[in-house]
């Protein structure tokens, strides 16, 4: 059966080479007789395989040495309540920007922990924008400030990285990392679950400042302490190793592809296609304002609740899945992470053009 062009916001698509690599590799990696599922986390081969998925990652994002790698599980959704157990360091208030369903989410989480000060918020407008830096209402006790860089259901990113002053930043990265460069010294912790444009659900991604280390509530696990897992080399408990792996696998791929610079032009091509075909439609509508509009994931909508059923299923017999938006907001969204190739985004442009001349 041919491969898919699979639109899911996550689970994602994998790379086709990264998976037959994987799939030569499963019976006997590299001539070890087994396979990496079946390997200790302790053996050479691992650790190996473990130190060239660390060293790879540190180069593609050009990681300062000050910043602690940690592969993690719980996923993002879990680092909600992982991030202030670790980072409030004796504070009690933490500042959060809201501008979609995730950074609403980490809110509520952190919560349980400690003062939330929503230092900003776009759900009046929908979600439609960030509100500009200038308008942040920033508390001076809080012990940092959290956003999300992507809002994989809303569809709403930030283009760069915001200027807070001397307060630390905390970045949700989950659905945008590693689809251009940023500067990581310019945060004090990003984070990230991988099943977006990493690798299989399971791994967790935590860059952290070292000097942020050590301040963690007293009853955080020490499995989710972030100073006994960088003292451990993520070692401290068996670690999601098959997802290590393949992301490191991934990291390899994309620095034969040129690395993220490269990266972000092909996914600026992808969404540029995307997006123009939506705004030269007036059967098709997007909701986001264009300076904020996430190159990741594309929400649209149809004129008419009953064509969604048929769009779906036109979809679907063209190798086109799961474009079905999120149950919380409705709709149609692609999610094109750095997986997908360009020849996916024209398919879906080209149906596009077809639907609506059989249903505008």
């Amino acid at each position: 059966m041919p491969r898919v062009h699979n639109f899911s916001a996550g689970p994602a698509m994998l790379p086709q080479e990264v998976l037959q690599i994987a799939s030569e590799e499963m019976l006997d990696w590299q001539g070890s007789g087994m396979s990496v599922m079946e390997m200790s986390h302790r053996g050479p081969e691992f650790i190996g395989i473990y130190e060239r998925a660390v060293a790879d990652l540190r180069s593609l994002l050009a990681i300062p040495e000050n910043y602690k790698v940690i592969f993690l599980q719980g996923g993002g959704l879990g680092e909600n309540a992982i991030v202030p157990m670790n980072m409030l360091r004796g504070k009690s208030e933490i500042d959060f920007v809201v501008t979609g369903t995730w950074s609403e989410k980490s809110a509520q989480e952190a919560a349980k922990f400690a003062k939330v000060n929503i230092a900003a918020s776009a759900k009046a407008d929908g979600f439609t924008h960030i509100p500009a830096v200038s308008s942040w209402k920033q508390s001076a006790n809080a012990a940092y400030l959290h956003i999300c860089q992507n809002e994989t259901i809303d569809g709403v990113e930030f283009q760069g990285t915001p200027d807070i002053g001397n307060q630390i930043l905390v970045s949700d990265v989950s659905s945008m990392i590693l689809s251009r460069p940023m500067d990581v010294s310019k945060y004090g912790l990003i984070f990230g679950g991988a099943q977006k444009n990493i690798g299989p659900a399971g791994l967790t991604i935590v860059i952290v400042r070292e000097d942020l280390l050590g301040g963690a509530l007293a009853y955080t696990p020490d499995v989710f302490n972030y100073a006994v897992q960088g003292k451990a080399d993520s070692m401290y408990n068996t670690p999601p190793t098959y997802a290590i792996y393949i992301a490191g696998l991934v990291f390899q791929w994309l620095k034969k592809r040129g690395g993220l610079a490269a990266m972000q032009a092909h996914n600026a091509t992808k969404a540029s296609l995307l997006y123009d075909a939506l705004d030269a439609s007036d059967f098709y509508k997007t909701k986001v304002q264009k300076a904020f509009r996430s190159r990741m994931n594309v929400p649209f909508f149809l004129p008419d609740e009953k064509l969604y059923v048929p769009f779906l299923k036109g979809a679907d017999e063209r190798g086109l899945l799961q474009l079905k938006g999120h149950r919380s907001v409705g709709g149609l969204r692609a999610s094109i992470y750095n997986a997908m190739p360009l020849e996916g985004v024209q398919a879906l442009v080209s149906y596009l053009a077809e639907f609506e001349k059989s249903h505008g």
